[in-house]
């Protein structure tokens, strides 16, 4: 044999510079190396590896972990006051968290792969074994093993009676105890056995919590489809009414047409809070409420309603939930003519759990133009020189604001928002001293503007209420599937899959007349106690009194453990 025809396979010579010889098939192409996956091979393995249960667990954890950011970030189809605070607050953030859709994080791309992933993979995961419980359901129950001695929990009797006497009384018994049975098999040396067993719906139980994770899956995908969710700030004694043009923000599903809204309309008669006084959470809210009016369609009659957090009104297919409130000073402003150009309750968000809010004024038919922002202290006090307010409860409101004029984007035709003032082109307006020139004003008084600008008068405080609006056409379907899922759950944790076999024979060397019983019982979920199963069975077969240890397959519904 020469040198080269001893080289391995692949052997590449570091001197000669030997290459390895590429294997052909017999039609002249490339061999497939041993392990190497053809496409039709590749595709089966991936499609292996996203239906097993393992992807499956993997995706359900990745789902949670993805929804962690909807729930932490503010999301712009639940409040998008909230999420323009936010950026407010974090201009060097914003930009990373827009490019990965953490403000709207349900829509996202990367969350939709994740949520369609995980259908498929429960897809893939229910057929399968589908079609491997419904052939269970027609099997008969395995052949008793040879030697029912060598199984865990097992036991042996004689007694004087029969062969078929005891087969027949170990029917009835395993018969009386939900058993399905197998005929009995004959043995020349081994007798005659009954095979029995219990349990297949635990494996149903199982499919059906998988199910039942569709169905709540396809009821969020139905919802978020077909319906939509919007949020809008109401003063008391303000009607809505439910059309786009309302709305301060307003998110709609893919599949969701103006159309669809419910005609309705609501005015917020009252708004009433009760505020804790004393304690831990002094100053808070403990609860808060406003009585409703209103009215379904057009011509539908007038109806009251308590709207209360949690307690949702529920007209046609669209729930209305209160979600917050807070404070509207009412201001008469009057322009450098002398003219009255507002009357308007202006709201004001909290900015933290006070209700210290922040707020901004456009008086936009005045001249000339002018803007006020600032903030409002529903209790306010001086604390050390610094004004803090002490409680949420309008107990001493005050108004304090900065006065800007020039060019404010009243009159450029773009859309601003009602929370912000374009101040751009704008000049504040300051003290002779340099500081900013304030506007602070408590109910009842007016304050002159300088160079000619105007006044502000406070005329007084009254509520607003947030409140969200939204139609959720699959979360009837979601509700089932939860019910689902809580009964598939319960029987597969309580429903113990067994297998009992009974042989009987001669017994040898006992007697003309004896019989030999051996009884078995194999509890096939893992873990599970069987020897009072056991017991019970063979007290039966033997006419005794049943022991006194309960046990899973009795008549009176025990358990085991």
């Amino acid at each position: 044999m020469s040198l080269d025809e001893r080289r391995p396979e692949g052997h590449v010579d570091p001197v000669h510079g030997v290459a390895p010889v590429e294997e052909t098939s017999a039609d002249g192409g490339r061999a497939r190396r041993p392990g190497e996956l053809g496409p039709r091979e590749l595709l089966r393995w991936t499609w292996r590896q996203v239906t097993s249960m393992r992807t499956a667990l993997v995706l359900l954890l990745l789902l949670a972990l993805a929804a962690v950011p909807g729930s932490v970030i503010p999301q712009s189809g639940v409040d998008a006051l909230k999420v323009t605070q936010w950026k407010d607050q974090h201009p060097q953030l914003t930009p990373l968290y827009e490019r990965l859709g953490l403000f709207s994080v349900y829509d996202s791309a990367w969350f939709s792969a994740i949520y369609l992933l995980l259908m498929i993979s429960l897809v893939g995961c229910i057929l399968p074994r589908t079609l491997v419980y419904l052939r269970a359901l027609r099997g008969t129950p395995p052949a008793a093993p040879r030697n029912l001695t060598r199984l865990p929990d097992h036991t042996t009797y004689t007694t004087d009676e029969d062969v078929e006497v005891v087969l027949e009384r170990a029917r009835a018994v395993l018969r009386r105890r939900r058993y399905r049975l197998r005929p009995a098999d004959a043995g020349a040396a081994d007798g005659l056995a009954v095979s029995a067993e219990r349990g297949y719906l635990r494996e149903a139980g199982n499919l059906l919590f998988h199910v039942s994770v569709l169905v709540v899956l396809a009821g969020f995908a139905i919802g978020g489809l077909f319906g939509y969710q919007g949020g809008v700030i109401i003063n008391q004694g303000a009607t809505f009414a439910n059309n786009l043009t309302s709305y301060d923000d307003f998110d709609p599903g893919s599949l969701f047409g103006p159309d669809d809204l419910d005609p309705f309309t609501f005015t917020v008669d009252d708004f009433s809070a009760d505020w804790l006084r004393s304690g831990p959470g002094k100053g808070t809210a403990r609860a808060f409420s406003s009585d409703l009016t209103y009215r379904d369609g057009v011509d539908g009659p007038e109806q009251s309603y308590d709207l209360r957090v949690n307690h949702p009104l529920t007209i046609g297919d669209t729930d209305v939930f209160l979600i917050g409130h807070g404070y509207s000073p009412r201001l008469t402003i009057r322009d450098g003519r002398g003219q009255v150009v507002s009357t308007d309750a202006t709201p004001f968000l909290p900015q933290d759990q006070s209700f210290l809010s922040f707020g901004v004024v456009k008086p936009r038919n005045a001249q000339p133009a002018f803007g006020l922002e600032g903030l409002f202290y529903p209790a306010y006090v001086l604390a050390d020189g610094n004004p803090v307010t002490v409680t949420g409860e309008d107990l001493n409101p005050t108004l304090s604001m900065t006065l800007w004029t020039g060019d404010l984007g009243y009159d450029d035709g773009s859309a601003q928002s009602v929370y912000i003032l374009d101040k751009d082109g704008a000049t504040q307006i300051e003290k002779a001293d340099g500081t900013p020139y304030r506007v602070d004003l408590q109910p009842g008084q007016t304050q002159q503007l300088p160079d000619g600008l105007g006044s502000v008068t406070f005329d007084g405080v009254q509520p607003w209420v947030r409140v969200q609006i939204s139609q959720t056409p699959g979360k009837g379907i979601a509700l089932v599937g939860v019910v689902l899922a809580l009964v598939g759950l319960l029987g597969s944790l309580f429903i113990r899959p067994r297998r009992v076999w009974v042989r009987v024979r001669r017994a040898d060397g006992q007697g003309a007349g004896a019989t030999m019983v051996e009884v078995a019982a194999l509890d096939r979920s893992g873990g599970g106690d069987v020897t009072g199963v056991l017991e019970g069975i063979v007290a039966d077969l033997r006419g005794q009194p049943a022991p006194s240890r309960r046990n899973a397959d009795g008549d009176d519904g025990e358990t085991s453990r």
